[in-house]
């Protein structure tokens, strides 16, 4: 017996029923998405509802402030950008809480931030911790300013991003640090920067025992730091030694406030 070939009508039929499963598929997506958008419309009304209550302890505890904004980041809320409706242009949510612009306290801080780059950057080569970048801002305040945390400091560099690569976090080891220069750290740098933060210093034989270097490749990554003003050298030690500046000014800075 013959086998008779597959008609246009089973075609049809196979179309047929793809289409019905897309269209399916996509009513699925589309109620998924609704019913998403739902649940975060009601997480902004009640981390409003939060604010609203704890403004006080958003004011004037940076912890509190960090905490919340962490808060309103994991549902995809920007304190920063986010207004109430009906309020004017620039009055967001974080201005109504902190009691003024907090465009204002930012970009503030954001120019400050600046300054202290420009002005480290010869001794640093562009490359300064937040811990002493925040230190250093702090110092230059008034006296009774509000406090100004890690956090602010980090939220403030944000701000710095329309100026480009310039000014960027980067983390060396465990520890981060401001980067104002357009220059990329590279996997060898990096390892040297974080070998520094042991004991303040490196050296090429101390490289390649310890990261398994030849000499040339040691040598090549503390002088390229070198040459950017991250690493300073002391050629009285018997061997070379390259210093992280932040380190060195710290021993002078405590050594003179001893006596």
């Amino acid at each position: 017996m013959s086998r008779k070939g597959v008609g246009l009508a089973a075609f049809d039929r196979s179309r047929l029923t793809s289409a019905q499963f897309a269209s399916h598929g996509s009513s699925l997506r589309s109620n998924d998405a609704q019913a998403l958008e739902t649940q975060l419309s009601v997480f902004r009304s009640l981390l409003q509802q939060f604010a609203q209550t704890h403004a006080k302890d958003i004011r004037s505890n940076p912890s509190f402030r960090a905490q919340f904004a962490r808060m309103c980041a994991a549902i995809g809320v920007d304190p920063l950008a986010s207004s109430s409706a009906g309020s004017g242009a620039g009055n967001s949510m974080w201005a109504q809480l902190l009691g003024r612009s907090v465009n204002d306290f930012y970009f503030e801080l954001a120019v400050r931030v600046v300054e202290v780059c420009g002005a480290t950057r010869g001794e640093n080569g562009g490359l300064i911790g937040v811990r002493e970048l925040r230190e250093k801002v702090v110092r230059g305040r008034m006296e009774g300013a509000p406090e100004i945390t890690d956090d602010d400091v980090l939220r403030a560099v944000g701000t710095l991003k329309p100026l480009g690569s310039s000014y960027s976090v980067i983390k060396v080891g465990n520890k981060p640090y401001i980067r104002s220069v357009p220059k990329e750290l590279n996997t060898d740098q990096s390892a040297v920067l974080e070998a520094v933060q042991v004991l303040g210093y490196v050296s090429v034989s101390m490289l390649m025992v310890n990261l398994r270097w030849t000499r040339a490749r040691a040598q090549t990554a503390v002088e390229d730091l070198l040459g950017e003003g991250m690493l300073w050298v002391d050629k009285q030690a018997q061997e070379w030694e390259y210093w992280s500046p932040g380190f060195m000014l710290d021993v002078d800075g405590t050594t003179t406030a001893g006596g």
